[in-house]
């Protein structure tokens, strides 16, 4: 078969339009509920493709190019389709930093199916296609009619459907969040530019005069990095099943009121870790400046940062005593998946008890928690209460109550892994003031409106989305009035308050600290 590169650049504009972009044209249906008007969009949709593509693409790349566009966006539309994601900057800032066990809990036979129909075989067709070599005007001559005539059946469809469009773009915005493959692909441009392009900033220290305030006894501090926990599915907070056994046995301190910093693991871990504000965050700057665990660092805390999920996300790049066990190997607790949360308590007393100084302790354990779509490996069988459960990693072809029951075994196995996390701090009460700090990076959803997992755009993620779950556990001894702090758990907190309250509770003095965020700082024994 032969054709020109405008034929090429029209039939791909149209194969992408029609068989990449059903989640675009049925939410657009349910808002618009004119068949109309979808008509109108769709052929909008191609003529934007056809007039950048025309302006875009060359004989030497355009086949490279819409090939790796049709395998990337047949895979865009599953996804979409599957989990009813949005593919912004952030969704490729975490594709981008996975891990490749993360990514093989995605992989299943609908997936293949989509990049092998709508990836492999247009890719396949049009390389078997021979471009016919006009001649530079001749090949002029037809980009100029390409361009120009997608430029006027874009601006007379707009004309005539003026009044439905002026909505769609002012009152229906994330609407166009689901074009594909416009929207991943001006989102890498942004990624790019953002992380490559843009001058770097030049990198900041913080705390620099960060010290530790004298204690009768020292502190041992385990702040549990939680995953994918909403707060509704935690029975402390009113779920109507007993996902929290152990931990209402311990009498913690329940926080039912905290937002989160972004909608997933990439955003929302360096940004509760780091100086800056919600609003104020970036990953460049965050990348750019010191986090909490620098300036503990500063003032000479133990620190150990024990990884089960997806990293760091470079808070602790700058500590001696980061261990990943991601990769661990551990015939009890891991296998070819990965491995469950337990691990990271394997050899954590022996690392205690060879701390030789008087110095606060102070450790994060980064847990695999909720971690979806596949919630049945996230637990040991023995937490595997709540039945059916839904064993695969295709959410949607499960009923929501085999997905709600993954989920909620994933929610009880957390609550003994924060059970075992007190009790290693019993164990060393003797000698240390302990306490147990759990805050969720983000929360979950579970196919409310057909959305799963997490990392919707924040603006429009649903509040399950935002909200993660947290709690708190300290020894009697430790210095701060617990009923206090009972007494202001149900205030409103976001992960704006962890960047303080971590250098509160550990007893570091530096100009960084700012009590109006610590949450506790009305509770301590000892005013701050």
């Amino acid at each position: 078969m032969k054709l020109t590169q405008t034929k090429i650049i029209l039939f791909s504009a149209l194969f992408f339009t029609i068989f990449d972009n059903f989640v675009f044209f049925t939410k657009t249906y349910n808002e618009f509920h004119s068949i109309s008007f979808l008509i109108a969009t769709g052929v909008v949709l191609s003529a934007v493709y056809v007039l950048v593509f025309s302006l875009l693409f060359n004989r030497w790349i355009i086949k490279p190019f819409l090939m790796i566009l049709f395998l990337a966006s047949s895979a865009v539309a599953y996804f979409m389709q599957t989990y009813g994601v949005v593919i912004d900057d952030k969704m490729i800032q975490n594709v981008i930093e996975t891990d490749t066990k993360e990514a093989g809990d995605l992989l299943n036979l609908t997936l293949f199916l989509y990049l092998f129909f709508l990836g492999i075989i247009p890719s396949f067709i049009l390389y078997r296609i021979e471009i016919i070599n006009q001649s530079f005007k001749k090949e002029l001559i037809d980009r100029i009619k390409y361009i120009l005539g997608s430029i006027v059946v874009i601006v007379g469809v707009l004309f005539i459907f003026s009044k439905t469009f002026t909505s769609f773009f002012r009152e229906h915005k994330p609407l166009r969040y689901n074009t594909n493959p416009a929207f991943y692909l001006y989102n890498i441009g942004k990624y790019v530019n953002n992380k490559y392009i843009k001058k770097p900033l030049p990198f900041k220290q913080i705390g620099l005069d960060a010290k530790i305030k004298n204690t009768n006894k020292p502190k041992l501090i385990i702040f549990v990095l939680g995953e994918a926990a909403r707060y509704d599915h935690f029975s402390l907070n009113g779920y109507n099943r007993n996902t929290n056994p152990l931990l209402i046995k311990n009498n913690v301190i329940n926080f039912p009121d905290v937002h989160s910093c972004g909608t997933e693991t990439a955003v929302s871990v360096p940004c509760m870790f780091s100086p800056y504000d919600r609003k104020d965050y970036s990953d460049k700057k965050a990348k750019s400046t010191e986090s909490v665990i620098d300036v503990l660092n500063h003032a000479g805390v133990n620190i150990l940062w024990r990884d089960n999920d997806s990293g760091d996300k470079k808070v602790a790049s700058r500590i001696k005593n980061y261990q990943d066990f991601n990769h661990a190997k551990n015939e009890k607790f891991c296998n070819e998946s990965g491995c469950i949360d337990e691990v990271l308590f394997v050899g954590l007393q022996k690392w205690i008890d060879e701390v030789n100084n008087s110095k606060p302790i102070f450790i994060v354990l980064h847990t695999k928690g909720s971690h979806g779509p596949a919630y049945y490996k996230r637990y040991s069988k023995k937490y595997e209460k709540f039945k059916p459960v839904c064993k695969t990693n295709q959410l949607q072809e499960c009923k929501k109550d085999e997905v709600v029951n993954g989920y909620d075994n994933t929610i009880l196995y957390t609550d003994y892994i924060l059970d075992k996390t007190i009790k290693l701090l019993k164990q060393n009460s003797k000698k240390y003031q302990v306490a147990m700090y759990y805050m969720a990076d983000h929360g979950e959803s579970l196919g409310e409106n057909g959305i799963y997992l997490h990392g919707y755009p924040y603006f429009i993620a649903p509040d399950v989305q935002k909200h993660p779950a947290s709690v708190a556990w300290f020894s009697k001894d430790f210095d701060i009035n617990q009923t206090c702090i009972r007494n202001n758990a149900n205030n409103s907190y976001t992960h704006d308050n962890i960047f303080s309250t971590i250098l509160g509770l550990v007893g570091v003095q530096t100009k960084v600290y700012n009590p109006n965020k610590d949450i506790f700082r009305k509770c301590y024994n000892n005013k701050k």
